[in-house]
């Protein structure tokens, strides 16, 4: 089973709060995965960063996660997923964004965990494991 990052941790991480090298370090029997839409986020982030030498220094943060852990594609199986869990939540009453719903449906899709600082807007239900990552933090 391996580990999905999501953008919190990618953000955290380059802010220098989360000690990513330790929890991969302390992971390391797994392998660690970013889905489509976190490079989209995080790239998002990198073009509207102001100055443009911070901008420089996201983007080279980026493009070095990049190169160094896979992403998973958005596909048709991880659509289908998607669109079973939009369905289900929606059905209960519990909303979740679409971004979010396309991150979860991927780690559930690829059978990984979700490594994320936005616990409650994943504790929804059963299936998604959370990583927890208190003990990396930075504060």
């Amino acid at each position: 089973m391996g580990v999905v990052l999501d953008t919190s941790v990618l953000i955290a991480a380059e802010r220098q709060k989360l000690n990513l090298g330790s929890f991969a370090a302390a992971n390391e029997d797994r392998s660690f995965f970013l889905t489509t839409i976190t490079a989209a986020e995080f790239l998002h982030g990198v073009e509207r960063a102001h100055p443009a030498t911070r901008r420089a220094k996201l983007s080279a943060f980026a493009e070095k996660l990049f190169a160094s852990i896979p992403i998973n594609d958005y596909d048709l199986a991880v659509a289908r997923r998607q669109a079973t869990l939009w369905g289900t939540l929606a059905t209960a009453g519990n909303l979740l964004g679409p971004y979010d719903l396309i991150i979860a449906a991927s780690a559930l899709e690829y059978g990984h965990s979700l490594a994320t600082l936005n616990v409650g807007e994943f504790s929804w239900g059963p299936g998604l494991w959370l990583v927890e990552l208190t003990a990396y933090l930075d504060t």
